[in-house]
């Protein structure tokens, strides 16, 4: 690539692209080239003026180096990352807004008056129009308002307060449009899928390919608690699916032969063979976005409340016109009371608050379903913690493979590999990245995988019962004994590590000690949780009470509970809410599936299972647990917001209307400093929350 550098200071530099044009693909492909660098910290890139500003670490000329050895051509950008920018979006709407501005301007200075009049009433008629619309539905709601005050203008002829009025009415459908719009993007964004590899099902074999070497008819097999990446048709197979992410519908749905399964959607129970019918996300992303705008349960109820009260105030607001011109006779001082009233700025604020903090919380890698659950976010007084892969990392490792017949350590990890890589939990991933470290490559030795949730995993391998999962499943629920003369081996399995048990035919195989350390900020944010008003905060775990009982105590948590089941958990979040408590609960695995359901949020971490994180009202990202005190504060925050935003909307306005009734404030006046303080409560709803 060809650049000049405009300006620079160190560890930042401001280059020109030297290329005639930009295209937004292009200005994206760049960016993605920058952030994709080690040592860039981030950059931006302007499409516009052909710009781009990049701050780094370290050595400038790697910098320099980089850049020149940037192509569009060879860069590699994932389709998804194309198709989910929002830079074109953010592209039209400064397009609109600057219009509006120049084209007002323009009209003003250059065009005659006469002229302008006539534009201002053909403008008018679409306002008018509305209202009167709203009207015959037997509704007197924010539309019929703004008709009633544009019309009053008009046959006053005062043309300068109607424009003015439309002006900043449309600005705020603007702006209003625009935040919506961007926030349902991003979250969609974020929703969007992430699915790398699938099962390929070619000559009765199952092959793990790219999901970019799929086409339509093809075979892939969805394995239980997998994602289901494309839409298609049922082949073969029967399952219980998942369509929450989807449809809403709270309960998994029969899928069979010939049934219809969309991209997206999750198997909880089963096993699905696909024959691929779209292999493009737009669908699912269209899907999503036209969900998340059609919704009504991911409105929080201050921002539902704030709609209706918007609406139920139009009726008293042209009461209180008539009333006091009615004692005055003063229609100057009744255009006063109609040209102002609370129903703009909080039917505009309210949303656009609400919005604007899903917005920021994306920015720290957060995705919110909606803001109801940021309502319960800053309501709530229990946390509930699952340990494997939340307060522990979610990367555990093998360090040991201890063996208990005459197969080699080696051998018996590969044979576990080839078990666990079929089912998605931060356990199995460990016990396969060990094999993959050694090159332990292997065929498919075994017959029908099948899962047991919580539990292991059963099969057969070369006619024998191979049985892979926890110490109750293995040897109380399947009665697995240690080999003979072994028993003094078995006691001497290291107590610090998580185990799991690997058996053949009755007999035990293996030993896989598996560390699962516990994350470096688990305790700080188990404090600053507590300290942001969270009364009670629990631990939840499959493990034994010696591991609970230890990471209970070096994490600090209120109280905690070993050797659960998934339903246990999920009664436990249902006895506190039933106690009258708000519960978040944050898990990753698909045994904790039933408990976020049944918390009032659900928060899963980012690189958990599929159906962990379609069911979950909140998703967070892997790497720190700080993101749960930050989607506090963002909640904690937007609640602060709302409130004070009402006071202001109402003090202000009634301020308004007492001068325009005490003869103070012309109508003109009044309706300027209505709409020019709807806008300004809005774009102040529109800042971050957090510092």
């Amino acid at each position: 690539m060809r650049f000049r550098i405009k300006h620079e200071i160190k560890g930042r530099l401001h280059i020109h692209v030297l290329q005639k044009h930009m295209s937004y693909r292009e200005a994206d492909t760049l960016y993605y080239y920058l952030i994709s660098q080690k040592n860039i910290t981030s950059a931006k890139v302007h499409e516009r003026t052909q710009a781009a500003v990049i701050c780094y670490e370290g050595s400038r000329e790697e910098i320099i180096r980089l850049l020149k050895g940037f192509s569009y051509e060879r860069t590699e950008v994932p389709e998804s990352f194309l198709e989910n920018s929002s830079r074109e979006l953010n592209e039209k709407y400064k397009e609109k807004l600057i219009g509006k501005v120049v084209l007002r301007a323009g009209r003003k200075f250059l065009v005659p008056a006469p002229i302008r009049s006539a534009f201002i009433a053909m403008r008018a008629a679409k306002y008018i129009w509305r209202g009167a619309r709203t009207l015959a539905k037997g509704k007197i709601e924010v539309p019929v308002l703004d008709a009633t005050a544009i019309g009053v203008s008009m046959l006053r002829r005062d043309m300068k307060t109607a424009s003015s009025v439309m002006f900043l009415l449309g600005i705020g459908e603007i702006l209003e449009e625009w935040t919506h719009k961007k926030s349902v993007h991003d979250l969609a964004s974020s929703m969007s899928l992430n699915v790398e590899k699938v099962w390929l099902r070619k000559d009765n074999q199952e092959l793990l390919v790219p999901i970019k070497q799929i086409e339509p008819g093809d075979e892939i097999v969805v394995h239980m608690g997998n994602v289901i990446p494309f839409d298609g048709v049922v082949a073969d197979g029967e399952a219980m699916v998942n369509q929450a992410s989807m449809t809403g519908e709270p309960l998994p749905v029969r899928k069979g032969r010939e049934s219809y399964v969309y991209a997206g959607t999750v198997v909880e129970e089963g096993e699905l063979i696909l024959k691929v019918k779209q292999t493009g996300g737009a669908s699912r992303f269209e899907k999503i976005v036209t969900m998340i705008e059609e919704s009504e349960k991911l409105k929080s109820s201050l921002e539902s409340k704030a709609e209706h009260l918007a609406d139920r105030l139009v009726p008293y607001t042209l009461l209180g016109t008539g009333l006091i011109w009615l004692l005055t006779r003063n229609v100057t001082r009744a255009l006063s009371v109609l040209m102002v009233d609370f129903s703009c700025a909080l039917k505009l604020a309210m949303p656009i608050s609400v919005l604007s903090a899903i917005r920021e919380a994306n920015q720290y890698h957060i995705t919110v379903k909606g803001g109801k659950y940021l309502e319960a976010m800053a309501e709530a007084d229990t946390i509930v913690f699952d340990k494997t892969g939340t307060l522990t990392k979610a990367e555990p490792v093998v360090v040991d493979v201890i063996s208990f017949n005459d197969k080699a350590p080696d051998e018996l990890l590969r044979i576990a590999a080839c078990l666990e890589e079929h089912f998605p939990h931060s356990m199995a991933k460990a016990v396969v990245d060990a094999a993959k470290q050694k090159n332990l490559v292997h065929e498919e030795l075994h017959s029908k995988v099948e899962y047991i949730v919580a539990h292991g995993i059963a099969t057969t391998i070369e006619g024998k019962r191979a049985i892979i999962g926890s110490y109750h499943f293995v040897f109380e629920d399947e009665q697995c004994v240690v080999p003979e003369g072994m028993l003094e081996q078995f006691a001497q399995v290291p107590a610090e590590y998580s185990c799991l048990y690997l058996a053949i035919e009755q007999q035990l195989a293996a030993v896989i000690c598996i560390e699962d350390p516990l994350r470096e900020e688990a305790a700080e944010v188990v404090a600053a949780l507590k300290q942001a008003g969270i009364a009670k905060v629990v631990m939840m775990t499959g493990d034994s009470e010696r591991t609970a009982h230890a990471i209970a105590g070096k994490v600090g948590v209120d109280e905690y509970y070993s050797e659960v089941l998934p339903e246990d958990k999920a009664k436990f979040v249902e006895q506190e809410r039933a106690a009258g408590h708000k519960v978040i609960m944050i898990g990753d695995g698909i045994n904790d599936s039933p408990a976020l359901s049944a918390a009032d949020v659900g928060i899963a971490i980012s690189d958990g299972a599929a159906i962990a994180r379609e069911i979950a009202d909140v998703t967070i990202g892997a790497d720190d647990l700080h993101e749960i005190v930050t989607l506090k504060a963002i909640s904690d925050g937007l609640m602060k917001r709302i409130q004070k935003n009402y006071r202001v909307i109402v003090g202000f306005n009634a301020g308004l209307i007492a001068g325009g009734v005490a003869g103070v404030l012309q109508p003109t006046t009044s309706a300027l400093l209505h709409n020019t303080s709807t806008l300004v409560i809005s774009l102040e709803s529109m800042k971050n929350l957090l510092n």
